[in-house]
């Protein structure tokens, strides 16, 4: 019996897969547990429908992500804060500050988690940041840190 999987099953395959099981594994199994349907006429239609919304969905996120990367990488980030002898920071410049200053600045919402530091910024200069966007789309962002 064909059947359309409406979760994920493990062992069977993933949801909106169409697959071959028997009879009783269908009717016993998945049909009560709502983890799938039949693959009818109409549930096949409706399933292709579902599919190419959720294809031009994912099209309209990943060209809103490469116009927000393409803004990220044309702003420079100034950063002022108090350092000591040699430019070195009183504490570090972190991704959660970037992403707050990010916010102030330029009203652009990054999480702090998608903000790429190899390792805490403590001292002062012109720093490249890689900002992850979305996968496989990400950003150089400038960040200038200075003293007070």
């Amino acid at each position: 019996m064909k059947v359309i999987l409406k979760q994920d099953v493990k062992g069977l395959g993933k949801k909106g897969d169409v697959i071959n099981t028997s009879d009783g594994y269908a009717r016993n199994f998945l049909f009560p547990r709502g983890l799938a349907i039949e693959a009818t006429e109409g549930n096949m239609k409706t399933l292709e429908l579902q599919k190419a919304s959720e294809a031009k969905r994912k099209a309209e996120e990943l060209q809103r992500a490469r116009e927000l990367a393409k803004q990220i990488s044309e702003y420079t980030l100034n950063i002022s804060v108090k350092t000591g002898e040699n430019g070195k920071l009183f504490g570090s410049i972190t991704s959660k500050d970037i992403a707050d200053e990010l916010k102030k600045q330029y009203k652009i919402d990054i999480d702090k988690k998608k903000i790429v530091l190899d390792e805490a910024i403590k001292t002062t200069g012109v720093y490249n940041i890689e900002v992850k966007v979305y996968p496989e789309v990400s950003a150089r962002l400038k960040v200038n840190i200075s003293q007070i």
